[in-house]
């Protein structure tokens, strides 16, 4: 995700050159009402990764009732891709994300399983499905487009997906990095993203060249003897105590974490629910280890294991240690970025303010995976109040994101194309082998 507050956006003299002007109506103006409601209901039903199933029929419901005959390609269970266009030369993919995320404590969460849109990622399928319509309806570009909506970019759920990976259904619990493998992106030279920013912006804001940190997870499963919490605690060797000791090393430790590399770490207990009347004999702790630079999350990898083997050695139990690549790293491909910035200063209506290349933000998304295979922009939109993530978060300035952003998003890929002969191509192999390095530098 993007997102967050940071420095006061700029503006090209003074402002947009129609920020403010009578709003007009184009078909991104017409097409409000329609994809205000979609999104709205998209709102009500959030799903979490790889089970968004009402959220991906009312992509497929969009697709042919705004172009029929449309082929609509499915992938990694809920993932929906079609094409436009056949034979121009170039592809550029616009991609957007299905999922929802945990926070039970979001008044729009579902009650059964937490998930909610604090992420906004319901804007960003109501985005792609506005550009859908307009594309589809005969706006020329010198490439072809694929829309993607891709599964399960928040990393959450994670028991379930294991599940889904131990049964074959899935191979990766991020849906960019299983799109990949499915060859969803072969025929793909260039990706464009999208994605909310949390409150804090007086006007509204688009965003460029804001780089993501990439992350690992960290599961240690302590081991301990369980005894007679009351009657005789003296034969037990308490795992919780030991997760006590290691969160609270982690948290001693971050005085030795450079600021440079935007290092994060959020222990969590994740193991099963436990009583006070046993000593428990495993607790599990899960993190990720969160960084833009690769060196340092190797590094604060291996510190982190060592927490737990002298956690567990301090009081007479045992640490499991298991480590898995979570996303890459994302950095944005300035060149392309350049065609927004270039929308930008010639005036796009109802954009106010551009937030440029404020460097790197500790947020992670799988689109660093994405990037890895082939360039990516991922660009940043305003219009909500409360915190990314937050129990608060919601969208107030539903004409900005889902007609004047869509609008603009379109005026930079009409600049495109000139741009395009910048491209690289890493293959699906050359990606697994760069997660297996990583994963062996951790240890």
């Amino acid at each position: 995700m993007v997102g967050g507050h940071g420095p006061a956006p700029v503006t090209p003299h003074g402002g947009s050159l129609d920020a403010g002007a009578p709003a007009g109506v184009d078909g991104f103006d017409a097409r409000l009402p329609e994809v205000t409601a979609l999104v709205e209901r998209l709102r009500r039903t959030p799903e979490l990764g790889y089970h968004e199933h009402r959220t991906a029929a009312a992509v497929v419901e969009w697709i042919t009732r705004v172009a029929p005959g449309s082929r609509v390609e499915r992938f990694a269970r809920t993932g929906v891709r079609v094409r436009l266009g056949s034979g121009r030369g170039r592809t550029v993919a616009i991609v957007a994300e299905l999922d929802a995320l945990i926070v039970p404590a979001h008044p729009d969460a579902d009650p059964l399983t937490g998930a909610v849109h604090a992420c906004g990622h319901h804007t960003q399928v109501g985005i792609a499905c506005t550009l859908f319509a307009h594309y589809a309806g005969g706006h020329d570009l010198p490439f072809d487009l694929v829309f993607v909506w891709v599964p399960a970019e928040e990393y959450v759920d994670l028991d379930r997906r294991s599940r889904l990976r131990e049964a074959g259904e899935i191979g990766w619990f991020g849906g960019k990095p299983e799109a990949m493998r499915l060859g969803v992106f072969d025929d793909v030279d260039a990706a464009v993203l999208v994605h909310a920013m949390g409150g804090g912006y007086a006007v509204p804001t688009v965003e460029l060249d804001c780089d993501l940190a990439g992350f690992l997870y960290k599961h240690v499963t302590f081991h301990g003897t369980a005894s007679h919490a009351g009657f005789d605690p003296f034969s037990g060797v308490n795992a919780a105590s030991m997760a006590t000791l290691y969160t609270v090393a982690i948290g001693l430790g971050r005085q030795q974490v450079r600021d440079d590399v935007l290092a994060r770490l959020n222990p969590v207990i994740t193991s099963d629910a436990m009583t006070t009347n046993v000593i428990p004999d495993r607790c599990r702790v899960s993190t990720d280890v969160r960084t833009v630079d690769l060196d340092a999350m190797a590094g604060l990898s291996r510190r982190l294991d060592a927490m737990a083997a002298g956690a567990a050695l301090a009081l007479g139990g045992r640490a499991e240690t298991d480590t898995e690549v979570g996303y890459l790293p994302f950095r944005q491909h300035r060149d392309l970025s350049q065609a927004w910035r270039s929308a930008y200063l010639a005036g796009s209506r109802g954009v106010a303010a551009l937030l440029d290349d404020r460097g790197g933000a500790a947020a992670a998304g799988d689109v660093g995976d994405l990037s890895y295979l082939l360039p990516c922009v991922q660009l940043g939109y305003s219009g909500f109040s409360g915190t990314v993530h937050g129990r608060d978060f919601a969208l107030t300035e539903p004409e900005f994101v889902l007609a004047a952003f869509p609008r603009f998003v379109a005026a930079g890929l009409e600049r495109l194309g000139d741009r395009l002969g910048t491209v690289y191509r890493r293959s699906y192999d050359d990606y697994v082998a760069e997660v297996r390095r990583i994963a062996a530098a951790a240890g």
